[in-house]
């Protein structure tokens, strides 16, 4: 029985704090990039012990969302929107205190257990949005991992030139403390959708251990050696546990994640071209700033600062945030299959325009519109391709795996970009560094997955309607959607 949906008005002030909190979050992943050519200096530590900054949000942020996805379920959204705002909060305050690098590694990977407000906030729409408004709300909040990704870059950057560094992590203490507030103050309690049914414990270790050894052999590879012992070693792990995990999984009663579920066509295809459109999207956030900060000298670098080069990406997020909206309108009208079909093909296309405009900073800055206006389309139809194919009891845990599969798709991106640029280099005056034909590569690898993505997505299912007495296992949206779907 779904609970009952508030007011107009109500519902208003429930999407625009979900939001705020999914912006918020992707703040908090942002936040040291501006740092990170500083950080060993600041942190009185080697080049590689600083990276272990981004490193420890991406692999607790993997562990944790799948987790708390299914705390949600278990004992409810609201209550572990709270639980999440508390390392957020906790993990800044440890980051501006910080003046070498331990206590900075504990604090972003404490920001990092909060990551899971973004999946908890899509699934916590489908309990109290009017459906009328559902779709397009999805689309707001799912999106809203870019949006932040794309409007903290040039904020972080204006604070870490212009002040303090640690004035970025206070203020990401104030922000994770307004958004506690909010959620306290205009979230409403609605019932667990699967309260009763126990916490799968082994479960959860395993995918952790899984997940770790897969992610930290993909994000470390360059740097270890892709053929190195450790790597090796990482990935043969992760294959062992995983398959052990999944094993576990298909026979307990209670499980972290319904394996049955996620091998549903619709919802595996999905989670599959989510891979594909996080490596997409990832390509982009790599090459433009690069692009943007490399020496004029070189004959292809723009020279921009790092303030200059956020500003000039900022209208991309600012863009992701009226676009995802209409994306919502655009499910309703003709299912999100649709919905995601043309946004991957919209981010080929930003892509295509690249190769002509990467001279320019005003080039750049349309390539930017364009792949994120994409990216908007795509990230907001994917909530709402599997939450019409899951039931009530389920949307937490089955958004936070999709989250997860994003995520994993911007650390493939992340290695495989990371290699081209590396590989595709020149040499002058003793420096060896990015070929114009290594960013050239690597914004056509972003064009090419983008496309691979389309054809992925052109294989998903139409969603098929419940026999009788079972609607309430489906989103109204998607019912309206599965008679436009092809």
């Amino acid at each position: 029985m779904d609970a009952p949906q508030p007011s107009s008005a109500r519902a208003g002030g429930v999407i625009a704090t979900l939001a705020f909190a999914g912006i918020t979050a992707a703040i908090m992943q942002t936040l040291v990039t501006p740092l990170i050519a500083e950080l060993p200096q600041l942190l009185h530590t080697s080049s590689s012990n600083a990276a272990w900054v981004i490193t420890a949000t991406l692999l607790v942020a993997a562990v944790c969302v799948p987790v708390v996805g299914r705390l949600g379920d278990l004992v409810g959204k609201r209550r572990m929107l709270l639980v999440c705002s508390v390392p957020l909060i906790a993990g800044s305050v440890v980051c501006a205190l910080s003046s070498s690098v331990v206590p900075m590694i504990v604090g972003r990977g404490l920001q990092g257990m909060g990551m899971g407000m973004v999946p908890l906030g899509i699934a916590l729409l489908r309990d109290v949005v009017p459906a009328e408004r559902l779709s397009s709300s999805i689309a707001l909040v799912s999106a809203s991992m870019g949006i932040g990704g794309g409007l903290g870059l040039p904020i972080a950057a204006a604070i870490a030139q212009y002040a303090n560094w640690r004035a970025l992590f206070w203020g990401s203490a104030g922000l994770a403390v307004v958004v506690a507030l909010l959620v306290w103050f205009l979230i409403p309690d609605v019932p667990a959708g699967a309260k009763g049914q126990r916490f799968d414990a082994p479960g959860a270790l395993g995918l952790a251990v899984g997940l770790v050894c897969l992610l930290l052999g993909v994000s470390k590879g360059a740097d270890w050696g892709w053929g190195s012992p450790t790597i090796l070693g990482l990935f043969a792990a992760a294959v062992i546990v995983l398959l052990a995990w999944g094993f576990w999984e298909l026979r307990t009663r209670d499980p972290l994640i319904d394996l049955r579920t996620t091998a549903r066509p619709r919802v595996l295809i999905t989670n599959l071209a989510s891979i594909f459109v996080g490596v997409g999207m990832y390509a982009s956030l790599l090459v433009v700033p690069q692009l943007l900060q490399f020496p004029s000298a070189t004959g292809y670098g723009l020279g921009q600062s790092m303030l200059a080069a956020g500003l000039w990406m900022a209208p991309g997020g600012i863009m992701m945030m009226i676009v995802s909206p209409l994306g919502g309108k655009l499910t309703n009208a003709r299912g999100p299959k649709f919905t995601l079909i043309s946004g991957v093909l919209v981010i080929a296309a930003g892509y295509g325009l690249s190769i002509g405009l990467m001279g320019t900073a005003w080039g750049l800055m349309l390539v930017c519109i364009v792949i994120n206006s994409g990216v908007g389309l795509a990230y907001g139809s994917m909530p709402a391709l599997i939450m019409s194919s899951v039931p009530l009891s389920e949307t937490a845990a089955a958004n936070g795996f999709n989250t997860l599969m994003r995520s994993l798709g911007t650390s493939i991106g992340a290695a495989v970009i990371g290699v081209v640029l590396a590989q595709m280099t020149n040499t002058a005056g003793g420096y060896t560094f990015t070929s114009e034909g290594g960013f050239r590569t690597g914004l056509m690898i972003g064009g090419g997955v983008a496309l691979l993505a389309a054809l992925v997505a052109a294989a998903i299912p139409a969603v098929r309607r419940p026999p009788a007495g079972e609607e309430e296992a489906l989103p109204a949206t998607a019912l309206e959607g599965a008679s436009v779907e092809s």
